[in-house]
Protein backbone atom coordinates (compact mmCIF):
# COMPACT_ATOMS: atom_id res chain seq x y z
CA UNK A 1 0.00 0.00 0.00
CA UNK A 2 1.22 3.54 -0.78
CA UNK A 3 2.33 5.64 1.79
CA UNK A 4 1.36 8.91 0.50
CA UNK A 5 -1.17 9.32 -2.19
CA UNK A 6 -4.10 7.17 -3.11
CA UNK A 7 -5.33 7.85 -6.58
CA UNK A 8 -7.73 5.17 -6.74
CA UNK A 9 -9.30 5.50 -3.46
CA UNK A 10 -12.44 5.74 -4.72
CA UNK A 11 -12.28 2.05 -5.28
CA UNK A 12 -10.58 1.28 -2.17
CA UNK A 13 -14.12 3.20 -0.41
CA UNK A 14 -16.15 0.91 -2.55
CA UNK A 15 -14.69 -1.87 -1.66
CA UNK A 16 -15.41 -2.85 2.45
CA UNK A 17 -12.43 -5.20 2.92
CA UNK A 18 -9.97 -2.70 1.22
CA UNK A 19 -10.91 -0.22 3.44
CA UNK A 20 -10.65 -2.41 6.10
CA UNK A 21 -7.37 -3.42 5.11
CA UNK A 22 -6.30 0.16 4.74
CA UNK A 23 -7.49 0.91 8.31
CA UNK A 24 -5.39 -2.07 9.92
CA UNK A 25 -2.35 -1.25 8.40
CA UNK A 26 -2.43 2.03 9.45
CA UNK A 27 -3.29 0.43 12.96
CA UNK A 28 -1.13 -2.12 12.61
CA UNK A 29 2.28 0.58 12.75
CA UNK A 30 0.81 3.32 15.18
CA UNK A 31 3.93 4.73 16.12
CA UNK A 32 6.03 5.83 12.67
CA UNK A 33 7.22 9.06 13.29
CA UNK A 34 6.47 11.65 15.57
CA UNK A 35 5.72 14.70 13.46
CA UNK A 36 5.80 18.18 15.15
CA UNK A 37 6.75 20.37 12.74
CA UNK A 38 6.36 19.41 8.76
CA UNK A 39 8.25 18.44 6.89
CA UNK A 40 10.65 17.09 8.62
CA UNK A 41 14.19 18.58 9.85
CA UNK A 42 15.69 15.64 8.33
CA UNK A 43 14.64 17.07 5.12
CA UNK A 44 16.73 20.14 5.16
CA UNK A 45 19.66 20.04 3.21
CA UNK A 46 22.56 22.71 2.10
CA UNK A 47 20.89 25.50 -0.20
CA UNK A 48 22.14 25.69 -3.51
CA UNK A 49 22.28 29.58 -3.06
CA UNK A 50 22.31 31.38 0.13
CA UNK A 51 19.03 33.41 0.79
CA UNK A 52 19.15 36.99 2.42
CA UNK A 53 17.03 36.86 5.60
CA UNK A 54 15.83 40.55 4.84
CA UNK A 55 14.31 39.53 1.72
CA UNK A 56 13.08 36.27 3.20
CA UNK A 57 11.10 38.15 5.98
CA UNK A 58 10.32 41.24 4.17
CA UNK A 59 8.29 38.74 1.98
CA UNK A 60 6.59 36.95 5.15
CA UNK A 61 2.50 37.60 5.26
CA UNK A 62 2.77 36.41 9.01
CA UNK A 63 0.34 38.91 11.13
CA UNK A 64 2.68 37.89 14.32
CA UNK A 65 5.59 35.77 15.24
CA UNK A 66 6.35 33.10 17.25
CA UNK A 67 10.30 33.82 18.75
CA UNK A 68 12.45 30.74 20.02
CA UNK A 69 15.39 30.94 21.29
CA UNK A 70 17.47 26.98 21.67
CA UNK A 71 19.92 26.27 23.96
CA UNK A 72 21.62 23.14 23.11
CA UNK A 73 23.24 21.93 26.12
CA UNK A 74 21.36 19.59 28.71
CA UNK A 75 23.58 17.77 31.84
CA UNK A 76 22.98 14.37 29.78
CA UNK A 77 21.97 12.74 27.33
CA UNK A 78 18.48 10.60 27.97
CA UNK A 79 18.54 7.47 26.25
CA UNK A 80 15.51 8.60 23.89
CA UNK A 81 16.63 11.66 23.01
CA UNK A 82 17.83 12.72 19.44
CA UNK A 83 17.41 15.99 19.97
CA UNK A 84 20.03 18.82 19.01
CA UNK A 85 21.88 18.83 22.47
CA UNK A 86 24.76 18.34 23.99
CA UNK A 87 25.76 17.38 27.28
CA UNK A 88 27.95 20.13 28.82
CA UNK A 89 27.53 22.06 32.13
CA UNK A 90 30.42 24.40 31.64
CA UNK A 91 29.45 28.18 32.81
CA UNK A 92 32.26 29.47 29.91
CA UNK A 93 30.71 27.72 27.30
CA UNK A 94 27.37 28.82 28.19
CA UNK A 95 28.06 32.18 28.62
CA UNK A 96 30.06 32.04 25.11
CA UNK A 97 26.90 30.51 23.51
CA UNK A 98 24.80 33.48 24.49
CA UNK A 99 26.71 36.09 23.38
CA UNK A 100 26.66 34.75 20.06
CA UNK A 101 22.90 34.57 20.57
CA UNK A 102 22.85 38.14 21.22
CA UNK A 103 24.89 39.05 17.94
CA UNK A 104 22.33 36.45 15.81
CA UNK A 105 19.45 38.80 17.85
CA UNK A 106 20.84 41.94 16.98
CA UNK A 107 21.50 40.84 13.03
CA UNK A 108 18.00 39.83 12.63
CA UNK A 109 16.02 42.62 14.55
CA UNK A 110 15.72 44.82 11.46
CA UNK A 111 14.33 42.34 9.67
CA UNK A 112 11.94 41.23 11.90
CA UNK A 113 10.43 44.40 14.42
CA UNK A 114 8.11 45.31 11.80
CA UNK A 115 5.32 42.52 13.18
CA UNK A 116 5.00 41.93 17.17
CA UNK A 117 5.62 38.87 18.76
CA UNK A 118 2.33 36.81 19.93
CA UNK A 119 4.77 34.01 21.53
CA UNK A 120 8.37 33.76 22.79
CA UNK A 121 9.69 30.22 23.86
CA UNK A 122 13.03 28.98 25.55
CA UNK A 123 13.76 25.58 24.88
CA UNK A 124 16.41 22.90 24.29
CA UNK A 125 18.09 21.08 25.87
CA UNK A 126 17.79 22.66 29.33
CA UNK A 127 17.59 26.58 29.48
CA UNK A 128 17.73 26.62 32.89
CA UNK A 129 20.76 24.62 33.10
CA UNK A 130 22.29 28.30 32.63
CA UNK A 131 23.35 30.31 35.71
CA UNK A 132 21.07 32.72 36.09
CA UNK A 133 22.81 35.39 34.96
CA UNK A 134 23.15 34.16 31.54
CA UNK A 135 19.38 32.97 31.54
CA UNK A 136 17.97 37.02 32.59
CA UNK A 137 19.98 37.41 29.43
CA UNK A 138 17.75 35.57 27.11
CA UNK A 139 14.79 37.60 28.20
CA UNK A 140 16.97 40.84 27.74
CA UNK A 141 17.81 39.83 24.42
CA UNK A 142 14.09 39.63 23.78
CA UNK A 143 12.67 42.35 24.73
CA UNK A 144 15.13 44.69 24.48
CA UNK A 145 16.88 43.25 21.11
CA UNK A 146 14.13 41.73 19.24
CA UNK A 147 11.10 44.24 21.15
CA UNK A 148 9.22 41.54 22.55
CA UNK A 149 6.39 42.93 25.12
CA UNK A 150 5.96 40.14 27.91
CA UNK A 151 2.65 41.51 28.63
CA UNK A 152 1.00 40.60 25.37
CA UNK A 153 3.21 37.66 24.53
CA UNK A 154 3.04 34.00 26.03
CA UNK A 155 6.12 33.23 27.13
CA UNK A 156 6.87 29.38 28.23
CA UNK A 157 10.39 27.87 29.19
CA UNK A 158 11.33 24.45 29.60
CA UNK A 159 13.07 22.90 32.99
CA UNK A 160 14.51 19.97 34.21
CA UNK A 161 14.04 18.76 38.24
CA UNK A 162 17.87 19.57 38.65
CA UNK A 163 17.60 22.86 37.66
CA UNK A 164 14.79 24.44 39.49
CA UNK A 165 16.33 26.85 42.17
CA UNK A 166 15.04 29.44 43.62
CA UNK A 167 16.88 32.06 42.12
CA UNK A 168 16.08 31.05 38.69
CA UNK A 169 11.99 31.03 39.20
CA UNK A 170 12.44 34.43 40.64
CA UNK A 171 13.78 35.47 37.21
CA UNK A 172 10.93 33.86 35.40
CA UNK A 173 8.74 34.93 37.64
CA UNK A 174 9.45 38.65 37.24
CA UNK A 175 9.77 37.94 33.72
CA UNK A 176 6.37 37.41 33.57
CA UNK A 177 7.04 34.12 32.48
CA UNK A 178 3.62 32.04 32.67
CA UNK A 179 4.10 28.85 31.08
CA UNK A 180 6.60 26.60 32.40
CA UNK A 181 7.22 23.35 31.20
CA UNK A 182 9.14 20.27 33.00
CA UNK A 183 10.38 16.92 31.58
CA UNK A 184 9.58 14.25 34.11
CA UNK A 185 9.06 10.74 31.69
CA UNK A 186 8.81 8.83 35.34
CA UNK A 187 8.25 8.76 38.71
CA UNK A 188 9.72 5.62 39.39
CA UNK A 189 13.69 5.50 39.49
CA UNK A 190 14.11 2.24 37.88
CA UNK A 191 12.39 3.55 34.79
CA UNK A 192 14.08 7.00 34.80
CA UNK A 193 17.25 4.42 35.47
CA UNK A 194 15.93 2.22 32.10
CA UNK A 195 15.99 5.62 29.72
CA UNK A 196 19.84 6.90 31.44
CA UNK A 197 17.60 9.88 33.13
CA UNK A 198 19.65 11.19 36.32
CA UNK A 199 16.97 11.78 38.54
CA UNK A 200 15.80 10.58 41.61
CA UNK A 201 12.19 10.73 42.29
CA UNK A 202 13.32 12.88 45.73
CA UNK A 203 14.52 15.73 43.45
CA UNK A 204 11.17 15.70 40.78
CA UNK A 205 9.23 16.22 44.03
CA UNK A 206 11.10 18.90 45.37
CA UNK A 207 10.74 20.66 41.94
CA UNK A 208 7.50 20.11 41.66
CA UNK A 209 6.64 21.58 44.88
CA UNK A 210 9.09 24.50 44.63
CA UNK A 211 7.33 25.14 41.07
CA UNK A 212 3.70 25.20 43.08
CA UNK A 213 4.92 27.73 45.37
CA UNK A 214 5.87 30.36 42.43
CA UNK A 215 2.24 29.55 41.07
CA UNK A 216 3.09 30.20 37.00
CA UNK A 217 -0.67 30.14 35.38
CA UNK A 218 0.68 27.02 33.61
CA UNK A 219 2.08 24.38 34.55
CA UNK A 220 3.24 21.63 32.19
CA UNK A 221 4.59 18.30 33.08
CA UNK A 222 5.70 15.35 30.15
CA UNK A 223 5.85 12.01 30.90
CA UNK A 224 6.84 9.09 28.63
CA UNK A 225 4.73 5.33 28.13
CA UNK A 226 6.13 2.54 26.58
CA UNK A 227 9.59 2.82 28.74
CA UNK A 228 11.51 -0.44 29.39
CA UNK A 229 9.93 -2.65 32.15
CA UNK A 230 6.65 -0.08 32.79
CA UNK A 231 3.55 -1.56 33.14
CA UNK A 232 0.49 -0.29 33.08
CA UNK A 233 0.46 0.00 36.87
CA UNK A 234 3.48 1.95 37.07
CA UNK A 235 2.45 4.07 34.24
CA UNK A 236 -0.83 5.34 35.75
CA UNK A 237 1.03 5.89 39.00
CA UNK A 238 3.58 8.36 37.64
CA UNK A 239 0.02 9.98 35.84
CA UNK A 240 -2.02 10.00 39.03
CA UNK A 241 1.65 11.00 40.82
CA UNK A 242 1.67 14.36 38.27
CA UNK A 243 -2.05 14.97 38.54
CA UNK A 244 -1.51 14.88 42.37
CA UNK A 245 0.13 18.69 41.62
CA UNK A 246 -3.10 19.60 39.27
CA UNK A 247 -0.91 20.63 36.54
CA UNK A 248 -2.92 22.92 33.81
CA UNK A 249 -1.53 20.95 31.76
CA UNK A 250 0.24 17.35 31.03
CA UNK A 251 1.99 15.95 27.77
CA UNK A 252 2.16 11.68 27.26
CA UNK A 253 4.39 10.85 24.65
CA UNK A 254 4.78 7.19 23.40
CA UNK A 255 8.37 6.30 23.55
CA UNK A 256 10.88 6.44 20.17
CA UNK A 257 13.67 4.66 19.16
CA UNK A 258 15.92 6.29 16.53
CA UNK A 259 18.71 6.29 14.53
CA UNK A 260 21.38 7.18 17.66
CA UNK A 261 19.16 6.52 20.73
CA UNK A 262 20.73 4.72 23.52
CA UNK A 263 17.32 3.14 23.66
CA UNK A 264 16.47 1.08 21.01
CA UNK A 265 13.51 -0.51 19.65
CA UNK A 266 13.56 -4.24 21.39
CA UNK A 267 13.31 -2.34 24.74
CA UNK A 268 10.27 -1.19 24.15
CA UNK A 269 8.28 -4.32 24.00
CA UNK A 270 6.91 -6.11 27.30
CA UNK A 271 7.17 -10.09 26.73
CA UNK A 272 7.29 -9.62 23.19
CA UNK A 273 3.84 -7.44 22.40
CA UNK A 274 4.32 -3.37 22.23
CA UNK A 275 2.35 -1.95 25.14
CA UNK A 276 1.88 1.91 24.09
CA UNK A 277 -1.22 2.08 22.31
CA UNK A 278 -2.78 0.06 25.43
CA UNK A 279 -0.53 2.73 27.75
CA UNK A 280 -2.16 5.45 25.56
CA UNK A 281 -5.86 4.53 26.00
CA UNK A 282 -5.30 4.11 29.86
CA UNK A 283 -4.01 7.34 30.31
CA UNK A 284 -6.69 9.29 28.01
CA UNK A 285 -9.26 7.54 30.13
CA UNK A 286 -8.07 8.84 32.93
CA UNK A 287 -6.99 11.78 32.01
CA UNK A 288 -10.52 12.44 30.68
CA UNK A 289 -12.32 11.62 34.17
CA UNK A 290 -10.30 13.75 36.00
CA UNK A 291 -11.34 16.86 34.07
CA UNK A 292 -8.87 17.52 31.24
CA UNK A 293 -9.77 17.84 27.64
CA UNK A 294 -7.75 16.34 25.22
CA UNK A 295 -6.11 18.85 22.38
CA UNK A 296 -3.98 16.41 20.67
CA UNK A 297 -2.85 13.18 20.60
CA UNK A 298 -0.28 14.31 23.30
CA UNK A 299 -1.41 17.16 25.00
CA UNK A 300 -4.06 17.61 28.16
CA UNK A 301 -5.35 20.62 29.73
CA UNK A 302 -7.30 22.42 31.89
CA UNK A 303 -10.24 23.96 29.66
CA UNK A 304 -10.00 27.39 31.75
CA UNK A 305 -5.98 26.88 31.53
CA UNK A 306 -5.03 30.52 30.45
CA UNK A 307 -1.79 32.81 31.04
CA UNK A 308 -3.95 35.77 32.32
CA UNK A 309 -2.83 37.76 29.48
CA UNK A 310 -4.60 39.21 26.65
CA UNK A 311 -2.76 37.94 23.92
CA UNK A 312 -2.03 38.36 20.45
CA UNK A 313 -3.30 35.64 17.86
CA UNK A 314 -1.15 33.42 16.68
CA UNK A 315 -2.29 30.31 14.49
CA UNK A 316 -1.33 26.99 15.54
CA UNK A 317 -0.30 26.72 11.64
CA UNK A 318 2.48 27.96 13.27
CA UNK A 319 4.66 30.32 10.16
CA UNK A 320 6.30 33.38 11.19
CA UNK A 321 8.68 31.36 13.10
CA UNK A 322 11.72 33.05 14.55
CA UNK A 323 14.67 30.63 15.76
CA UNK A 324 17.44 31.75 17.25
CA UNK A 325 20.51 30.13 18.38
CA UNK A 326 22.21 26.94 16.79
CA UNK A 327 20.16 24.22 16.36
CA UNK A 328 16.64 26.35 16.10
CA UNK A 329 13.98 26.13 13.15
CA UNK A 330 12.66 29.05 11.59
CA UNK A 331 9.91 29.00 9.52
CA UNK A 332 8.82 31.50 6.78
CA UNK A 333 5.71 30.02 4.54
CA UNK A 334 8.25 29.40 1.59
CA UNK A 335 11.20 28.35 3.31
CA UNK A 336 12.07 26.36 6.60
CA UNK A 337 16.18 27.07 7.43
CA UNK A 338 18.17 26.17 10.48
CA UNK A 339 21.97 25.58 11.14
CA UNK A 340 23.01 22.47 10.26
CA UNK A 341 21.18 19.15 12.09
CA UNK A 342 23.45 16.32 13.93
CA UNK A 343 22.66 14.10 16.85
CA UNK A 344 26.56 12.38 17.48
CA UNK A 345 28.35 14.27 20.65
CA UNK A 346 31.54 15.45 18.08
CA UNK A 347 29.50 16.20 15.04
CA UNK A 348 27.10 18.72 17.65
CA UNK A 349 29.73 20.02 19.17
CA UNK A 350 31.41 21.16 15.99
CA UNK A 351 27.94 22.76 14.78
CA UNK A 352 27.59 24.64 17.85
CA UNK A 353 31.61 26.19 18.11
CA UNK A 354 31.03 27.39 14.37
CA UNK A 355 27.88 28.94 15.76
CA UNK A 356 29.64 30.57 18.73
CA UNK A 357 32.44 31.62 15.90
CA UNK A 358 30.40 33.06 13.41
CA UNK A 359 30.48 36.97 12.56
CA UNK A 360 27.52 36.58 10.15
CA UNK A 361 23.77 35.47 10.37
CA UNK A 362 22.05 37.15 7.90
CA UNK A 363 21.75 34.24 5.40
CA UNK A 364 20.09 31.07 5.84
CA UNK A 365 22.24 28.65 4.09
CA UNK A 366 20.87 24.76 5.32
CA UNK A 367 16.82 24.45 5.40
CA UNK A 368 13.86 23.69 2.30
CA UNK A 369 12.21 25.38 -0.08
CA UNK A 370 8.38 24.54 0.48
CA UNK A 371 6.80 23.48 -2.69
CA UNK A 372 3.31 24.75 -3.20
CA UNK A 373 2.35 20.82 -2.21
CA UNK A 374 4.12 20.68 1.08
CA UNK A 375 2.62 24.13 1.21
CA UNK A 376 -0.70 22.74 1.12
CA UNK A 377 0.53 19.59 3.34
CA UNK A 378 1.78 21.38 6.15
CA UNK A 379 -0.95 23.33 6.41
CA UNK A 380 -3.33 20.87 6.45
CA UNK A 381 -1.43 18.74 9.01
CA UNK A 382 -1.11 21.69 11.25
CA UNK A 383 -4.36 21.51 11.52
CA UNK A 384 -5.76 17.88 11.70
CA UNK A 385 -3.67 16.46 14.19
CA UNK A 386 -5.01 18.85 16.68
CA UNK A 387 -8.39 18.27 18.35
CA UNK A 388 -10.09 21.56 16.81
CA UNK A 389 -9.50 19.97 13.07
CA UNK A 390 -8.97 21.87 9.64
CA UNK A 391 -11.00 24.26 8.92
CA UNK A 392 -12.21 23.45 4.99
CA UNK A 393 -12.60 27.02 4.54
CA UNK A 394 -9.70 28.56 6.34
CA UNK A 395 -7.85 25.73 3.55
CA UNK A 396 -10.18 27.25 0.75
CA UNK A 397 -9.68 31.44 1.82
CA UNK A 398 -5.21 30.18 2.55
CA UNK A 399 -5.27 28.36 -1.45
CA UNK A 400 -8.15 29.34 -3.59
CA UNK A 401 -8.76 25.83 -3.70
CA UNK A 402 -10.83 22.68 -1.73
CA UNK A 403 -8.86 20.90 0.17
CA UNK A 404 -10.98 17.52 -0.62
CA UNK A 405 -10.29 17.82 -4.25
CA UNK A 406 -6.89 18.48 -3.60
CA UNK A 407 -6.51 15.47 -1.52
CA UNK A 408 -9.36 13.23 -2.34
CA UNK A 409 -7.73 10.77 -0.28
CA UNK A 410 -8.39 12.37 2.93
CA UNK A 411 -11.75 10.64 2.15
CA UNK A 412 -10.41 7.46 3.74
CA UNK A 413 -9.96 9.00 7.35
CA UNK A 414 -13.97 9.63 7.08
CA UNK A 415 -14.74 6.20 5.69
CA UNK A 416 -12.90 4.36 8.70
CA UNK A 417 -14.20 6.91 10.93
CA UNK A 418 -10.86 8.31 11.84
CA UNK A 419 -12.25 11.40 10.90
CA UNK A 420 -15.36 13.28 10.54
CA UNK A 421 -16.54 16.47 8.95
CA UNK A 422 -18.63 18.77 11.16
CA UNK A 423 -20.04 22.39 10.03
CA UNK A 424 -17.08 22.39 7.68
CA UNK A 425 -14.45 20.97 9.70
CA UNK A 426 -12.18 18.34 9.35
CA UNK A 427 -11.39 16.56 12.82
CA UNK A 428 -10.20 13.46 13.60
CA UNK A 429 -12.53 11.47 15.85
CA UNK A 430 -10.93 10.44 19.32
CA UNK A 431 -9.44 6.82 17.73
CA UNK A 432 -8.03 9.32 14.68
CA UNK A 433 -6.22 11.32 17.81
CA UNK A 434 -4.70 7.82 18.92
CA UNK A 435 -3.79 7.16 15.24
CA UNK A 436 -2.14 10.69 14.70
CA UNK A 437 1.68 9.52 14.49
CA UNK A 438 0.44 6.57 11.55
CA UNK A 439 -1.84 9.55 9.86
CA UNK A 440 0.60 12.03 10.08
CA UNK A 441 3.64 9.76 8.15
CA UNK A 442 0.85 8.33 5.72
CA UNK A 443 0.18 12.15 4.43
CA UNK A 444 3.74 12.85 3.95
CA UNK A 445 5.00 13.65 0.03
CA UNK A 446 6.96 11.72 -1.77
CA UNK A 447 9.19 14.70 -2.16
CA UNK A 448 9.71 14.80 1.72
CA UNK A 449 9.85 10.89 1.92
CA UNK A 450 12.82 10.60 -0.05
CA UNK A 451 14.77 13.42 1.53
CA UNK A 452 13.71 12.00 4.39
CA UNK A 453 15.01 8.57 4.06
CA UNK A 454 18.18 9.62 2.23
CA UNK A 455 19.30 11.69 5.02
CA UNK A 456 22.60 10.43 6.97
CA UNK A 457 23.03 11.47 10.56
CA UNK A 458 26.50 11.90 11.88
Amino acid sequence: MSQTVYPNYLDIIQNPDALRSWKDSLRSEPYRSYLYSYPHKTSYRKLETKLPLSELWDREPADTFFLYMHIPFCGARCGFCNLFTLPDKRADVHAEYVDALERQAAQWAPFIQNKPVARFAIGGGTPTLLEPVQLDRLFHIAQDVIGVDPGQASISVETSPETVTSERLTILKDRRVDRVSMGIQSFIASEADAIYRPQKPQEVERALEQLKRYQFPILNLDLIYGLPGQTLDSWLYSLDKALSYVPEEIFIYPLYTREHTIVKPEHIKQSGEDQRARFYSAAREYLLSHGYTQYSMRRFAKAEAGSGKTLLPYGCQEEGMIGLGCGARSYTRSVHYSSRYSVGRSATASIIADYVAAADYTHADYGIVLNKDDQRRRFILKALLHAEGLALSSYTERFTASALADYPELNLLVHTELAVIEHEVLRLTGEGLMYSDAIGDWFISPHIRGLMESCVLS
